[in-house]
């Protein structure tokens, strides 16, 4: 795949620089020239107003000070460049200007009418729009191939994405100019073409919507949906909790914007958004949005109607003294690992006596990998092997009080290996699959008991990481449930629950996401780096698109997918072409040294 270019060096020389509108965004930009040398002038549209922005970068370099990320003499030559006016014409000697006012079409193309009779004919002009068409704003111009959109992210001082916005009649020097502009400024550009959302809201906003709807549909509570995605995907924030803090009337807008230009069912606004934001409720702004806030634009989250209960706090309703585990590869063996740590004794199955022993030795190797970072002590050490137990019959399960299936993904093998627990294993014992993909209820109606069947989630690799999906079938035992979420917690695991349809909570969002994604570089939207850039410093996500299939592995990405769409019948869900055919060339990923990138040389 194509790999993004380091920009050119500006053709042009810069002096001047107007920023039209100094809110929050449009004072930030103004700042981050300033901080580099350039004159700016910035333009609001009353005294009231101004008086706002200029308070807005007062605060804004005072708090730098106060963390010595500049000195009093650099903040006072900083808004020393700076102009407040309001008259649109003293933008005149601008080389670029730059308009961040309100999100209003109307108000943007007055602007930009208003403007070709003011600023010369080289003046590059810029919007900071997040979701509007730039093609559309540039019309209002005699000279739209100077038009370009230069979307910056709040707060413009502190994060480093840009994304540089092209339209068809952008003209290829006014595009090497901005984006070397930008690069000289210490931020990371990069470069898409004109469509709703550009890279980073696009691939955002339809992930957020999923989780909506998911939330809308009783599927999973809040807190265990944004718990699911922090814990399982390493995300700084839930998607409902960030919602909050977008505002819902703004990822409204957003995404209305969004589906009116791409007609993609899966960007039309969820239901509930809109009637939230009908209600005012629209996030830690106002108060209360997904979670309720002990004031309006406070972080802090306070108990509501819809906080469980501290009576609710899971029990455990079985006597769980001994763990069975079948399988001995990666997971099994994690798994192993985490109910050995918890004090639980563990007996394990495996198909071969090699098998069975490899679990063992590496259990004692990452032990040993632990103590020598001071995690575990010899003793500890000791006392966790102590507790494992290897066999290679299943009959040797006979006295476990739960057992958790963790072998081959494929449904027939599986439902072999339950009907087979069933005889098995004593009456109440709990039995537990760790599939990722696949209806636990098949695996439930494999046996007489179907009601002790839970699904048990575990993420990769178990030992580390902090998730488990709890998933129950429309026959699990509440006290089945609860159990479970319980050992979770004794664990020190996170256990979010739900029910059992494919994708579970993390993979039905992540995937859809990813697939989007794909669709968006088979489109030649924007390049695989610019991309996953936009993700990483855009949103905050530990790795982008891009990288995180080629870890999972595209085959295994392509499976999913496929799962979900069998399942939910969403044409947007179906999977990106372009996922299909690396699979079939055998582009896996890391693992083949080939997949989205060449990893052949590293």
């Amino acid at each position: 795949m194509r790999r993004m270019s380091t920009p050119a060096a500006a053709s042009r020389s810069y002096t001047t620089i107007g920023v039209l509108g100094l809110g929050t965004m449009g004072a930030g930009i103004a700042e981050v020239f300033a901080r580099h040398g350039y004159t700016v002038v910035g333009v609001e549209k009353d005294d009231d107003a101004l008086a706002r922005g200029r308070q807005y970068l007062e605060h804004s370099t005072t708090r730098a000070v106060k963390r010595e990320k500049m000195t009093d003499l650099e903040q006072r030559e900083l808004l020393g460049r700076i102009t407040f006016t309001t008259a649109l014409a003293d933008v005149a000697g601008a080389d670029l200007v730059i308009e961040a006012v309100v999100e209003s079409l109307q108000t943007k193309k007055e602007l930009f009418r208003e403007l070709d009779a003011i600023v010369g004919l080289d003046t590059i002009l810029a919007t900071n729009t997040s979701s509007l068409s730039v093609t559309e704003i540039s019309t209002a111009n005699s000279r739209p191939g100077r038009v370009i959109g230069t979307h910056f992210f709040n707060p413009a001082p502190v994060q480093q994405l840009v994304e540089i916005v092209r339209t068809v009649v952008t003209e290829e020097q006014v595009l090497e100019d901005v984006t070397a502009l930008v690069a000289e400024l210490g931020k990371t550009p990069v470069v898409c073409g004109d469509k709703a959302g550009f890279i980073a809201n696009t691939l955002l906003f339809g992930y957020l919507n999923h989780a909506v709807s998911m939330y809308e549909a009783r599927y999973a509570t809040r807190e265990d949906i944004d718990a699911a995605m922090r814990f399982g995907c390493g995300y700084p924030m839930g998607p409902l909790a960030l919602l909050d803090l977008i505002g819902l009337d703004t990822a409204y807008e957003i995404l209305e914007t969004m589906y009116r230009q791409g007609r993609d069912r899966l960007h039309a606004p969820s239901p509930i958004l809109k009637q939230m934001v009908t209600a005012g409720w629209l996030g830690r702004k106002t108060g209360r949005g997904f979670y309720t806030y002990e004031a309006p634009d406070s972080p802090v989250v306070v108990p509501d109607d819809r906080t469980p209960s501290a009576d609710a706090t899971p029990q455990l309703r079985h006597d769980i003294k001994v763990v069975g585990v079948v399988g001995t590869g990666t997971m099994a063996t994690g798994i192993v690992e985490v109910f050995a740590k918890g004090g639980y004794d563990v007996r394990y199955v495996g198909r071969s006596d090699d098998k069975v022993a490899g679990v063992r030795s590496a259990i004692a190797k990452s032990l040993d990998k632990q103590i020598q970072r001071g995690r575990a002590t010899e003793e500890a050490k000791t006392e966790i092997l102590a507790r494992l137990t290897g066999t290679t019959s299943l009959d040797d399960l006979a006295s476990v009080d739960l057992v958790v299936e963790a072998i081959a993904e494929d449904l027939a093998i599986k439902t072999t290996l339950f009907e087979n627990l069933d005889e098995i294993c004593k009456p109440g014992a709990i039995l537990a699959t760790t599939t990722s993909s696949l209806p636990i209820i098949a695996c439930a109606q494999a046996t007489s008991r179907p009601q002790d069947v839970i699904g048990m989630h575990f993420f990769n690799p178990a030992q580390v990481m902090k998730l488990v999906e709890v998933v129950s079938t429309v026959v699990t035992a509440d006290d089945v449930t609860e159990t479970t979420r319980a050992l979770c917690a004794g664990l020190g695991k996170v256990a979010v629950s739900c029910g059992d349809r494919a994708g579970f909570i993390v993979n039905a969002l992540l995937f859809p996401y990813l697939n989007d994604a794909v669709k968006m570089l088979e489109a030649h939207y924007a390049t695989a780096d610019d991309i996953d850039t936009a993700m990483k410093q855009g949103c905050a996500l530990p790795m982008g698109p891009f990288e995180l299939l080629d870890v999972v592995g595209n085959d295994v990405s392509l499976a999913i997918q496929r799962e979900l769409y069998l399942e939910f019948r969403e044409p947007g869900f179906a999977p990106a072409p372009l996922l299909e055919h690396l699979v079939t060339a055998g582009y896996l990923g890391r693992k083949t040294k080939r997949g989205f990138r060449d990893y052949s040389s590293r």
